[in-house]
């Protein structure tokens, strides 16, 4: 079967746009994540061969979990305004480099990417998806496997391969319990607390005691250390509505897995609209004589 590569899209953009930030046209309109953005899936499918890539934007927000927890991301930042700038150029490319472009309204993309990965992964497809996100841990499995982007503390490592042995030994469990350590440690990029003092190393080793969530709760009089025990069994129900938070939906409608055409054209006239020479002129060559490549 097929290797297929899942972009999480604002993950990608936000590094692009931090990587490359003081380009702009002629009359200052800002494109350093445009260029970014170019040249890391450039450089993914020189890396991956994959047959095709999907690429997933939010949209509205994931209006499930903010029933659930009306904090939900709340504390996130707006997006810069030299990175707004930039989103509807970068579907604009996305489409013309042949890249599906996946978002729905009110729902989160990290579950849209999730149940697309399931499905491929299901229909006998490799599959990578391209985030720095922990939440995608939970699906890793020998079919699916996460693509690291370099650190910005060290980028000579390149993009790096997250498989089932390694979410073991970075997170401490295997993917089927990181919803549940989540739930424990809490994810304060999404803004979901924790139990206060409780770290990664106390939080495997309550689920490799008692193996999920339900148990470490069931078992709250035996925990260790245990000034955490009252903690716990006080907090049982707001641990719960973490998990439900953490927990990817896998349920959502895909797109059929075919491949998509590049739009050469309109892609060199984007590029040239864009006043990215030397991107358009890497593009022409690609397209133009794709053995180069």
């Amino acid at each position: 079967m097929a290797k297929w590569l899942l972009v999480d899209g604002f993950n990608l953009a936000y590094r692009c746009f931090y990587a490359v930030p003081e380009l702009t046209r002629a009359d200052g309109f800002p494109t350093g994540a445009l260029h970014g953005w170019v040249k890391s899936l450039w450089r993914l499918a020189d890396q991956e061969q994959p047959a095709a890539t999907l690429v997933f934007f939010d949209l509205g927000g994931s209006q499930d979990r903010l029933a659930l927890h009306a904090e939900y991301k709340a504390q996130r930042a707006e997006m810069p305004e030299a990175l707004q700038k930039q989103i509807d150029p970068i579907k604009a490319f996305t489409r013309a480099m042949g890249l599906v472009g996946i978002e729905q309204d009110g729902v989160e993309s990290d579950d849209l990417l999730a149940s697309q990965a399931v499905a491929l992964a299901r229909a006998g497809h490799e599959v990578l998806i391209v985030s720095a996100d922990k939440d995608f841990a939970q699906i890793v499995d020998e079919r699916i496997r996460i693509l690291l982007p370099p650190p910005t503390a060290n980028p000579k490592l390149g993009w790096r391969v997250l498989d089932a042995a390694g979410v073991k030994e970075k997170f401490g469990v295997p993917p089927a319990r990181i919803a549940d350590y989540l739930a424990l440690v809490g994810d304060t990029s999404d803004n979901i607390p924790g139990i206060s003092g409780v770290g990664p190393k106390t939080a495997s080793k309550w689920l490799a005691e008692f193996g999920d969530l339900e148990g470490v709760i069931a078992h709250a009089a035996e925990l260790k250390p245990e000034r955490f025990q009252a903690a716990v069994a006080a907090d049982a129900e707001r641990l719960r509505l973490n998990l439900k938070l953490t927990t990817l939906n896998l349920a959502l409608p895909t797109v059929a897995a075919t491949p998509t055409p590049v739009q050469a054209g309109e892609l060199y006239r984007l590029l040239g609209e864009m006043e990215m020479k030397s991107a358009l002129a890497e593009a022409r060559t690609r397209y133009e004589q794709p053995e180069l490549f």
